[in-house]
């Protein structure tokens, strides 16, 4: 088979049916069709209230009380980076020796990263002009254009409604690396393949659900409209800072409305070869104030920045690549830096209904750790993933709003509020300020 395009797949898996999905027993808020209806479960209710979570590796929380030169944040931070150094590999490559860290590790970082920026599926592509218009500007303005042609066109975009999307991922993970004044060293901490799967649900306007399985572990997010917000098994529910954005795993070929309307104030920088396809690259940078809603005591992001690479042969887009840099300011003592790029390879489209959808891929995501001169080492660990999409469907009838309530425990401003700035979220937790 060919290796380019299916990345860690090694065979070709049967089918799956939806009743088959991983996701269908667990799920607390997931539509289930059966003889052509869909039914949403309830959610489940308690009264904690809890607080944002910062975007990047998540931490264990288990260190809010400690004391010492870091702040607190950074102190988490430092913990789950802590967990990561090297061990012995395991003897046999397996799932069974795939350390829990590096499941935590993947889920974090590539289970449900957003995009850089607020859009609206209401949002039209702005004309095409050339009269006192930067030309890269102009150039982006006409890539778009090409790009959603190719795609399905803007009405046949227009008419879509909602959809779903039900996919199978492999992941490895990881190599991890420490470097410090006159030495580096580098450890292959676990090559061990984990398997699972996710659905996405979407609908007009800008409402998300998905459920992502992946070794017994499962990450939720979603989107109202108004709140975006997550749940991992070790931090539970959680409302994302700032404004609201869409699912990164959406703009992966999965949603070419949405994908067009996010490019839409980036601008052209040059060309580029990826994997011997000519292709132009557009980029597009967080503004100023969207950075600044994202940001929250000692943590600052500082840049947000996200690269489309688009074939000059089929318009399609072919390769996506954002970096995030976010800084962490120590109580008394120096910044630490992480830095998240996630490179993605989107590969055999096809039509569904009209709509021209990436039914494969497969993303490299590399965290950098550096800045903290006083420790004398940086750390890098570098993981990968590959998908196989088995289901799309548009405009899928009995969905409703309901679908994508948030959790009960996540309390919000009832005030309506500028989604370009963001939602401001009440932060307090039971005994916690």
């Amino acid at each position: 088979m060919d290796k380019k395009k299916h990345g860690l797949f090694s065979k070709s898996h049967s089918r799956r049916s939806r009743s088959k999905s991983p996701v269908r027993a667990v799920s607390p808020i997931i539509i289930r069709r059966r003889k052509g209806r869909y039914v949403s479960q309830p959610d489940r209710h308690v009264s904690e209230m809890l607080p944002p979570v910062i975007e990047g590796p998540d931490p264990d929380g288990e260190d809010s009380g400690s004391s010492g030169d870091y702040s607190r944040l950074e102190r988490r931070w430092y913990n789950w980076m802590k967990c990561q150094l090297p061990v012995a590999p395991p003897s046999v490559s397996s799932s069974s020796g795939f350390k829990r860290t590096d499941l935590r590790l993947l889920l974090g970082v590539l289970g449900a990263p957003l995009g850089p920026v607020h859009v609206s599926a209401l949002d039209l592509l702005p004309h095409l002009s050339i009269k006192n218009t930067p030309m890269e500007t102009s150039s982006a303005q006409y890539i778009l254009q090409q790009y959603t042609a190719a795609s399905g066109g803007q009405k046949l975009h227009s008419s879509v409604q909602n959809g779903y999307v039900m996919g199978r991922i492999r992941t490895v993970a990881s190599e991890f690396e420490t470097g410090s004044k006159g030495s580096k060293s580098k450890n292959n901490s676990s090559k061990a393949v984990e398997s699972g799967g996710f659905v996405l649900w979407h609908m007009s306007p800008d409402m998300w659900y998905m459920e992502l399985v992946l070794g017994g572990s499962k990450v939720l997010a979603g989107c109202d409209g108004k709140h975006v917000w997550r749940h991992t098994p070790w931090l539970g529910p959680h409302a994302a800072k700032g404004p609201v954005r869409p699912l990164r795993r959406a703009l992966q070929g999965l949603d070419p409305r949405t994908t067009a309307n996010m490019f839409a104030s980036a601008r052209c920088i040059g060309e580029k070869k990826i994997d011997g396809e000519d292709c132009f690259i557009l980029k597009l940078c967080a503004d100023p104030a969207t950075l600044k809603a994202r940001s929250e005591g000692a943590s600052e992001t500082i840049r947000h920045t996200l690269f489309g690479y688009f074939s000059q042969k089929t318009g399609l887009l072919v390769h996506l690549e954002d970096s995030q840099l976010t800084r962490i300011q120590n109580i008394g003592g120096e910044a630490v830096y992480w830095e998240t790029t996630i490179n993605s390879y989107l590969e055999d489209y096809k039509p569904v209904e009209g709509i021209v959808i990436a039914h494969s891929g497969r993303s490299v995501a590399t965290l950098l750790r550096f800045g903290d001169m006083s420790s004398g080492h940086n750390t890098k660990t570098t993981m990968q993933e590959a998908w196989v999409i088995d289901e799309i469907a548009f405009n899928v009838p009995g969905l409703s709003m309901d679908c994508f309530i948030p959790p009960s425990e996540l309390r919000f401003d009832s005030q309506v509020e500028d989604l370009s700035q963001g939602p401001r979220i009440k932060t307090l937790q039971q005994g916690v300020r």
